[in-house]
């Protein structure tokens, strides 16, 4: 796909977390030459990001993912998400997904099968490796880098700022980060026990289950595995007077940690080892256009806000699912006009809802909550939860299911499904018996022709990068029902054209998303 020889690669990626990587993933499948630099010589083996949504469970499936993930993952027993870890699990099966309590796999072993999975298509992932000055050129990123196995500068024609909250591309590129700071500070940690009180959780649920207070502490603690193997870990996040007063930088430390399982778990608990330790606060920011030239931003080093619900991880995935197809598209010369700048149009809405919506969260688990006002709203916010529209509203928001990308919707496409994401449907085909997610494997857009007399092949093709399936609808996770006789679906897996009657064509929305195709003939002509 490289056009220019003296270039090291298409897309310099920076940053081996889980949005570079899924993103290294969606570039290579479309066929970019892609690198990833990270800094960190070795894994982190940190838990960080200690799950993923529903959503997310989703876009792993469309890739062929899942099953690695969920090989790797934590079991738990049932429980559903929270909002503001309100005593009341949110069910996420309205939304028709096949995975409505996603997945409890620590940051660490969800890279893992991400970077494999990037090996396998070809991407270069460097470890060790620092960005240290950016230069811009015309139609050129040259990235002067640090590290073992790599020329001193790298020369690409995107680059793609992965590298988190702190980001140093953000830094060299001088681009405005506005928020607000944080007003609140805590510490995340893996430890290990040596000893354990009866309080101390042994298996994973809701999270209202693993959250208590004493001498002034708050504290979320959760095991990581089997508590019968005393060097499975245990995740915790927790605050206190100490924490409210250390600077940011400050090394989360032994004796903090044991002070704070002490408060709350009494002297019965003892630490045996902190594995690691990093601190984090409430603030929120944004930066304010998602592309800079030949630079973008996606993930933590696009947007940061407060850890509620496990946000952050899921939120950088979408945002690689959504830009990776369109770099390509971009790469290859067939970009429709504006489909680049439509990551931007698209993401940025996304991310400032959740902004608003971990603010929100933040005002009702404060901890600890001093006043009246707070505590008889998060009474009324528990009895609103437990009302199933609501549930549903709450559960479709935290793992996002419920988006729908209003940017698709025009005159010509105002089907209530466009903009929303296709239900992973049970299918039967002239192949056999299939999914829609694994009738995405393959990167490329998907035209459904639902619910055919006849499921041999669909005639006609109708785009060199989108695959004409014909099929009958088997099952979906909830009902058959689909609302439509034929459906475009995006590459992220998105609604972007859906008709039922026969003299209905997709060929402008194929036009608007994928470039020029071949003409489309009706439904019946398919046939």
């Amino acid at each position: 796909m490289k056009n220019d020889a003296t270039l090291d690669t298409d897309v310099l990626v920076v940053g081996a977390g889980p949005t570079g990587l899924t993103l290294a993933g969606e570039l290579a499948l479309a066929g970019a030459a892609v690198t990833v630099i990270e800094r960190q010589e070795i894994p982190s083996g940190q838990s960080r990001g200690g799950g993923i949504s529903a959503r997310t469970c989703e876009v792993l499936a469309m890739r062929g993912l899942i099953d690695a993930a969920t090989a790797v993952s934590v079991e738990r027993g049932a429980g559903g998400g929270h909002f503001a870890g309100l005593p009341v699990p949110l069910d996420a099966r309205p939304w028709r997904t096949r995975h409505p309590d996603g997945l409890m796999i620590p940051q660490d072993r969800l890279e893992q099968v991400l970077e494999s999975h990037v090996r396998e298509l070809g991407a270069v992932v460097h470890h060790g490796t620092e960005l240290t000055a950016l230069t811009l050129g015309d139609g050129e990123v040259s990235a002067t880098v640090t590290g073992p196995d790599v020329p001193a500068v790298l020369r690409s024609r995107y680059l793609v700022a992965c590298d988190g909250g702190h980001s140093t591309v953000r830094r060299l590129t001088g681009v405005p980060f506005p928020g607000r700071a944080g007003t609140m500070a805590a510490v995340t940690a893996d430890i290990e026990l040596s000893a354990a009180s009866e309080t101390v959780p042994q298996t994973v649920g809701h999270i209202s289950e693993h959250t208590r207070r004493g001498g002034g502490y708050w504290m979320l603690m959760h095991p990581l595995g089997d508590t019968t193997d005393p060097s499975t870990p245990h995740r915790v996040v927790f605050g206190g007077p100490e924490q409210a007063t250390l600077p940011r930088d400050a090394p989360v430390t032994e004796a903090e940690v044991a002070a704070a399982l002490t408060a709350v778990h009494g002297p019965e608990t003892q630490l045996r080892q902190l594995r690691w330790g990093t601190r984090f606060s409430d603030a929120t920011r944004q930066v304010t256009n998602y592309r800079h030239g030949p630079v973008l931003f996606a993930g933590d080093a696009a947007h940061i806000h407060p850890p509620m619900g496990g946000q952050g991880l899921n939120l950088g995935v979408q945002d690689a699912m959504n830009l990776g197809w369109k770099l390509a598209a971009q790469l290859r010369g067939d970009a429709p006009a504006g489909l680049l700048d439509s990551y931007h149009a698209e993401r940025h809405p996304v991310a400032a809802r959740v902004l608003a919506m971990t603010r929100a969260q933040s005002v009702l688990m404060s901890p600890p909550p001093d006043a009246d006002d707070v505590r008889a709203l998060r009474d009324i916010m528990t009895d609103l939860a437990r009302l199933p529209d609501a549930n549903r509203y709450l559960a479709g928001m935290m793992s996002g299911l419920d988006l729908r990308y209003e940017t698709s919707i025009e005159p010509l496409d105002d089907h209530p499904l466009v903009g929303t994401r296709m239900v992973d449907l049970s299918l039967q085909t002239a192949h056999g018996p299939t999914t829609v997610s694994t009738l995405l494997h393959s990167g490329r857009g998907l035209l459904l022709e639902l619910d055919a007399a006849d499921v041999g092949e669909a005639a006609d093709a109708v785009h060199p990068r989108v695959d004409r399936v014909a099929a009958h609808v088997v099952d979906s996770p909830v009902g058959t029902t689909v609302g439509a006789d034929r459906v475009l679906v995006r590459p992220d897996g998105y609604v972007c054209w859906a008709g039922s009657d026969p003299a209905d064509s997709p060929e402008a929305t194929l036009r608007r998303w994928f470039g020029a195709a071949v003409p489309v003939s009706s439904s019946a002509a398919a046939r």
